[in-house]
């Protein structure tokens, strides 16, 4: 996003805030609302267009939503979303995406309120690693002409019994929804916002063994010191790393690993 609707999403992300941090509220119903009100946006293009139409009354597109969802969901989300029909969008599909944006923040603020947001983001991370190691489950997961209900059938299998009720949340809407980003894209965007919303960093760690309890929080510690923020780790095991640590951070990489220093060797020798 940018321009004008950045500014826009970070007035909405306020107000979100502002609603997550009411008492009894509940994150996870607010944010399911809001992927509904997506889903009718995305299927609708002229109401798309309509709210977003920079030469209509700012009045007019508030009321035009508050029509339509009254009574629908909460006055507390029809609110948010009359005053985001007001603000200004650079494209009309930047709204839709702001939305969808809201509604996972504010899944995960349900997730916070339980105590589970830690596992959130491990669910989320493990399901995406367990996508990427089996190329048929991935292609029937990613199948647009799959039936949703063979798609939610399998999904149900794979995690439902076993996840956090909000992972299984974000999980379902990124692979039954997408939006255009790809599954690997979607998830990874889920467990990097649920990190900003607590201002940690996410680490992505390769070793060839398991980290025992102990490595871990040693690990975590030592990461926390080089960069002044919390940082969550989520571990590959990958033996292919033969031995040592990768360790990936946005776009920073160190790389401690036997099979780094064998290619290092490698260049050296084809010179």
């Amino acid at each position: 996003m940018q321009g004008v609707s950045r500014e826009s999403l970070a007035t909405a992300e306020e107000q979100l805030d502002a609603l997550l941090g009411t008492a009894g509220t509940d994150g996870t119903a607010i944010g399911q609302a809001l992927f509904a009100v997506v889903d009718v946006l995305d299927a609708n293009v002229s109401l798309r267009r309509a709210l977003t139409d920079p030469s209509s009354e700012p009045d007019a597109k508030s009321g035009l939503i508050t029509r339509l969802l009254e009574g629908k969901v909460s006055a507390d989300v029809v609110t948010l979303l009359a005053d985001m029909a007001r603000s200004r969008w650079s494209r009309a599909r930047d709204l839709g995406d702001a939305i969808e944006k809201l509604g996972s923040s504010a899944v995960i603020a349900g997730a916070e309120a339980q105590d589970r947001a830690d596992r959130v983001e491990d669910e989320l991370f493990r399901f995406e690693r367990i996508v990427d190691a089996d190329p048929e489950l991935a292609r029937a997961l990613a199948d647009r002409a799959a039936p949703v209900d063979s798609k939610s059938a399998l999904i149900d299998e794979l995690i439902s019994a076993k996840a956090a009720p909000e992972a299984v949340v974000l999980i379902r809407r990124a692979v039954l929804t997408g939006r255009g980003q790809n599954l690997d894209r979607a998830l990874n965007a889920n467990v990097q916002l649920a990190a900003t919303r607590r201002d940690k960093l996410v680490a992505h760690i390769r070793v060839a063994l398991p980290l025992e309890g102990d490595q871990r929080a040693r690990l975590a510690a030592a990461l926390t010191t080089l960069y002044g923020k919390r940082v969550h780790l989520n571990v590959d095991v990958d033996p292919k790393v033969l031995g040592g640590i990768r360790v990936e951070i946005g776009d920073e990489v160190l790389d401690g690993t036997v099979s780094r220093r064998l290619d290092d060797v490698r260049r050296q020798l084809a010179r």
